[in-house]
């Protein structure tokens, strides 16, 4: 993500600096970002914006922007933004690209936390658009006003989230679509390939042209109370993962990375669903 990220301002003639203490994740950094730029049919012209970095401490000192892609672990991303604050000048916008975690709890005891927002970038950010802007009850309004006009500018589609909630717009609604699809499986409705084929088949294939709201809109207000009259009961509402993903977890059982998660695949056939969704992605952004 962070590559990913550098390289989306770095294309716009901005200069970035990629800290990573791990020496192998700095060797393939440029590798990564000259693959997304052929992928794109892009120059290689952005990296020479971007520079290395082991000690994110010495580079941020000029800093107008920090973006913090760290794992998603609410101690580590504290301990950052806690060395982030007196290392960077007070202009300095210092967000962070957790996918869940509330802004709050990361700036849980850090001074001057009124500089830390949320900007949860999706994955490849150099193809999806959305750039979801969160802000915390101890974020500066202003500061998120500069980086929803920043991300503007650099192409993106910033969406400000005006109430610093766990998983924010995008992924509350994601998982919870996640939920309902392993609760099917988990309870014997039907199996894995079924929900896939449902969801491809049906409303997938309508969702980047008319959002949930604008569906509920079009079919009718009645009609979505009567339908959420009879189903909304019934849907799943556990509060933790289901059963299922322990017992597979357990098995070793992870995915397309060890080749079987809910359904199996060879090596080819991840490669192949990775690249379907690329090439779908970059004829999105190119009508």
């Amino acid at each position: 993500m962070g590559c990913g990220i550098a390289q989306v301002f770095a294309n716009k003639g901005l200069s970035v600096v990629i800290c990573d203490p791990m020496e192998a994740a700095r060797d393939l950094a440029f590798d990564r970002i000259r693959e997304n730029l052929d992928l794109l049919g892009q120059n290689h012209d952005a990296l020479n914006h971007i520079s290395l970095s082991e000690d994110f401490t010495k580079e941020a000192k000029d800093a107008d922007i920090v973006i913090e892609a760290a794992p998603e672990k609410l101690a580590l991303k504290r301990s950052i933004f806690a060395a982030l604050v007196p290392c960077t000048p007070e202009h300095c916008i210092l967000a962070s690209n957790t996918s869940v975690i509330p802004i709050r709890d990361i700036a849980k005891g850090v001074e001057h936390c009124d500089r830390i927002i949320g900007t949860h970038w999706w994955n490849p950010p150099y193809l999806v658009p959305l750039v979801e802007v969160v802000q915390s009850d101890n974020s500066s309004p202003a500061m998120v006003t500069q980086m929803i006009a920043l991300l503007e500018w650099l192409g993106k589609k910033p969406i400000h989230v005006k109430k610093d909630i766990t998983g924010f717009v995008a992924n509350r609604m994601q998982h919870a679509l996640w939920r309902e699809a392993i609760a099917l499986v988990d309870e014997g409705v039907c199996d894995a390939e079924t929900v896939d084929i449902a969801v491809k088949n049906s409303f997938g294939m309508r969702l980047s042209v008319l959002g949930p709201i604008e569906n509920a809109d079009m079919v009718g207000l009645d009609l979505t109370q009567d339908i959420h009259n009879v189903v909304l009961a019934d849907i799943c509402r556990d509060k933790s993962p289901a059963k299922i993903l322990q017992r597979k977890i357990d098995a070793g059982d992870l995915g397309m990375k060890t080749g079987k998660g809910f359904k199996s695949y060879t090596p080819k056939q991840a490669a192949d669903i990775k690249q379907t969704m690329i090439n779908h992605l970059l004829e999105a952004i190119h009508k």
